[in-house]
């Protein structure tokens, strides 16, 4: 087979999965090496941008989305008749960057930074697909813990989040950890 049907399979691929999928399980689906997913992949992002097409192939770190171009949204929205989402509340901008700067985090270490109760803006977060639960954190109680998604990658547009802007000059690798707690004894 050549290369103009793989490269048609993988924007069947990607346009039917709708979701970031990394370059290994392209290949694995159209069994395929990687590195030639890479090229074709490389080949059809060239392709869109140079004869300015309605789409654009985003990357995520290690992962492919097809998506539409921002500059074509309205008429996307219009189309598809959706109203306009409400902007992000002072509270669940917040909770939002705690969790991205932070993450994996507990709800109870988003309270301690906050002083108040998170839950409503976490849950506003969580309905927007921008944060998502992560599993249980190995601190007493196991508690949930948040990260954020790749649609919060999209709508900040970024491609990780090394790409996140540092804190009050720090670097994003300096910025605190949720800290374990100490295991308490009994005398």
């Amino acid at each position: 087979m050549d290369n103009n049907y793989y490269r048609s399979a993988l924007e069947a691929v990607l346009f039917a999965v709708a979701e970031p999928v990394s370059a290994q399980k392209l290949a694995d689906a159209l069994s395929i090496e990687t590195g030639t997913v890479l090229n074709l992949l490389a080949e059809i992002s060239q392709d869109l941008d140079s004869r300015d097409s309605g789409l654009c192939l985003l990357r995520f770190e290690d992962r492919y989305q097809l998506s539409t171009r921002p500059k074509f949204a309205d008429f996307v929205v219009r189309a598809l008749d959706n109203r306009r989402n409400a902007p992000l509340s002072q509270a669940a901008m917040e909770v939002l960057s705690i969790i991205a700067y932070n993450q994996p985090v507990s709800r109870a270490f988003i309270d301690e930074i906050r002083g108040v109760d998170s839950s409503s803006a976490l849950g506003t977060l969580i309905s927007r697909n921008l944060v998502e639960e992560a599993g249980r954190l190995d601190l007493p109680g196991r508690p949930v813990s948040f990260v954020t998604t790749d649609n919060f990658l999209r709508c900040f547009n970024l491609t990780s989040l090394e790409d996140l802007p540092p804190l009050h000059g720090e670097t994003v690798l300096d910025a605190p950890q949720e800290e374990e707690y100490e295991e308490l004894t009994f005398e």
